[in-house]
């Protein structure tokens, strides 16, 4: 299982399609309960596109995206406690079945999580990186 994530923060979507490419990724997993992005090229409908266009498939996974909550911590500096909202969150069904849908599509090819965040200690794709039990590599665009 060849695991990767990516934040865009501070980033454009050509510089992040870019490094997607370079590391071999196959399949972009979207881990934001949102999809939606007042940068550029970030939310759902467009990114998907671009991702399809750039011969990599597209995934959104509602239930593996922080709840707001934990946004609203992040967003105040606290991640610590982001973190312990998504821990919690991470117990419900749908976020279980979220993940076991992308430990699938891991399993197919080589996937990477994408949030907003540039920093993944900061993020949750790294708790779900760890609940996928594969040490993932951080791609910074």
């Amino acid at each position: 299982m060849t695991l990767f994530t990516i934040g865009y923060e501070q980033s454009t979507q050509d510089a992040v399609l870019a490094a997607l490419r370079e590391a071999g990724v196959k399949h972009l997993i979207d881990v934001r309960a949102v999809p939606q992005s007042r940068k550029p090229g970030f939310s759902k409908t467009l990114l998907c596109a671009s991702v399809e266009a750039a011969g990599m498939r597209y995934t959104h996974l509602r239930a593996l995206g922080t709840p707001k909550p934990g946004r609203d911590a992040a967003r105040h500096g606290h991640p610590e406690i982001m973190h312990r909202i998504f821990r919690a969150h991470m117990e419900d069904p749908e976020a279980q079945a979220d993940l076991a849908r992308a430990a699938a599509l891991a399993a197919e090819e080589p996937v990477c999580l994408l949030c907003f965040e540039r920093d993944p200690a900061q993020c949750h794709r790294s708790i779900v990186a760890e609940m996928l039990g594969v040490k993932a590599t951080h791609l910074m665009p």
